[in-house]
């Protein structure tokens, strides 16, 4: 017994690993942008606002990505679903680095776009789906690790394209969006389909065939019931009708709340934008802006594997408190920093950094693994392909107003007279050739000070909406909801 339930747990680590490189695909795209825009801005002559319209262009793709493909995955699967998202990343990659203009440009990241948004829900919840309880919080987590490594990878292939002489180095940064896109394709197809979704088509020897090689055996049973028993309460609502009924309103505002607590704490203008941050504060050249990346991509990837360990040790609102604790600390002294450029000197650059690592360590312990994992838990089977691509919409929709307005908010915020003189060598199309040019930057003081007051409305959100899922079947989250009580009264 002991050696097959060793194997069961094994076949299930490797069945999740393989479906979570749909993080890796999701990460690569994210961080791949930041690296390319120093090169694509000089290369097309843009401002920051085209930049901000290029970065966001892929994230209203992935808005219609997600809200296109949640009854989609109801209807065709899972797995079908995550197939189809690994193509368009493919085509999508070779259709950006190919770009000649900024408008194509952003018609290619709109179409990479809708890739990034079918994964962003269907990988988490295809690993929710096929994870034995006691072990969901880890096995979706995986999902943000690989998200983690993925921009940690684009910012390594960044660094190995970026080259200060050549203004196009970001096409060969933008090509290799196809290996990851290739790696989930190949993975994916040889991965089965959930049992959840097979016994609600009713292909129920199908489904329990893929339980018997991923369930304890002494489970399996009870876990069919379960299943049964969700559909046979569902089976005649209709599902997008049924996600808005009154009974999962508190579900819906969970999902819907932790995505945007996630985006507006600021989160993707370190990612996207983390080269230019650290241009400002005083790191010289692109390729200097990229190395600050690579190290803050290093303490992400660090912080998620730690996270895995803890997640279903101590819990997910406990990590939530921590996390955003940190986070909002963290902003606070970066703003501080660079409201005081002027005392601290060179000094400021490295504390900059510095509050960057651990703004990104808390948050990779938190927010990040949690959003996704909260989103894929507290749906029923029902509608919980629409449920969870509603989060994913939020997540998306949030992400995108957060990448619009981060230069923005910097303008707004920045008192006449404070703004950060870089001195920047840019090509000049008039000579052909590169000069040095004087930028006012504005000052990013105000942005992260505006984010960190997210963050303590956020702690405010978690302590009456957070629920402790933990080692909680996802039929009895379903129980407590129809039950009418609270979030935080949900308990193992």
């Amino acid at each position: 017994m002991a050696k097959e339930k060793a194997y069961n747990k094994n076949l299930v680590i490797v069945i999740s690993t393989v479906a979570a490189t749909g993080g890796l695909l999701f990460g690569f795209d994210t961080g791949v942008i930041s690296g390319a825009i120093p090169f694509f801005q000089q290369d097309f002559q843009l401002s920051n606002s085209m930049i901000e319209n290029i970065t966001t262009a892929g994230l209203l793709g992935a808005v219609i990505g997600a809200f296109l493909t949640g009854r989609l995955s109801d209807i065709i699967g899972r797995k079908k679903t995550i197939l189809a998202a690994a193509v368009i990343f493919v085509i999508g990659a070779l259709w950006s680095g190919w770009s000649p203009s900024a408008h194509m440009l952003i018609f290619a990241r709109f179409f990479i776009g809708f890739a990034i948004g079918i994964s962003s829900f269907s990988v988490p919840l295809y690993i929710a789906e096929i994870s034995p309880a006691r072990m969901r919080g880890r096995l979706v987590s995986l999902f943000q690790l690989l998200i983690t490594i993925g921009i940690l990878v684009s910012y390594l292939s960044d660094l190995l394209f970026a080259n200060n002489n050549n203004v196009e180095s970001w096409r060969p940064m933008l090509y290799a969006g196809v290996v990851p896109g290739l790696i989930l394709l190949i993975g994916m197809f040889f991965l089965p389909e959930t049992p959840r979704w097979l016994m609600s088509k009713g292909r129920d020897e199908e489904g329990r065939e893929i339980l018997t090689r991923i369930e304890e055996p002494a489970l399996i049973d009870e876990a069919i019931r379960q299943i049964k028993n969700e559909i046979e309460k569902d089976k005649n609502r209709p599902a997008l009708r049924e996600v808005f009924r009154p009974w999962l309103r508190t579900a819906l505002l969970i999902a819907v709340g932790i995505m945007f607590f996630q985006q507006f704490v600021g989160i993707n203008t370190v990612i996207y934008y983390s080269p230019k941050i650290f241009m400002i504060v005083g790191f010289e050249g692109a390729r200097a802006g990229i190395w600050g990346s690579v190290s803050v991509g290093v303490v992400n990837v660090l912080f998620t594997i730690l996270s895995l360990f803890l997640i279903d040790k101590i819990g997910r609102r406990k990590l939530y408190f921590i996390g955003v604790s940190g986070i909002v600390f963290s902003l606070l002294a970066l703003g501080a920093v660079f409201a005081f450029h002027t005392v601290l000197g060179d000094m400021g650059k490295w504390m900059a950094i510095g509050f960057v690592w651990i703004y990104i360590a808390f948050f990779a312990i938190s927010l990040g693994p949690l959003g996704w994992l909260i989103i894929s838990e507290v749906f029923p089977l029902r509608v919980r392909g629409i449920g969870t691509s509603i989060g994913s919409l939020s997540n998306w929709l949030f992400n995108g107003v957060v990448a619009f307005t981060f230069f923005k908010i910097i303008k707004l915020f920045t008192v006449h007279g404070t703004g950060i003189i870089t001195h920047e060598r840019l090509y000049d199309p008039a000579v052909h050739g590169f000069v040095t040019k004087a930028v006012d930057n504005g000052n990013p003081a105000g942005a992260f000070w505006f984010y960190a007051v997210i963050g303590i409305i956020g702690l405010i959100w978690g302590y009456f909406y957070l629920p402790e899922t933990k080692g909680v079947s996802l039929e009895k989250i379903e129980e407590h909801w129809r039950q009418g009580k609270k979030p935080r009264d949900l308990k193992e």
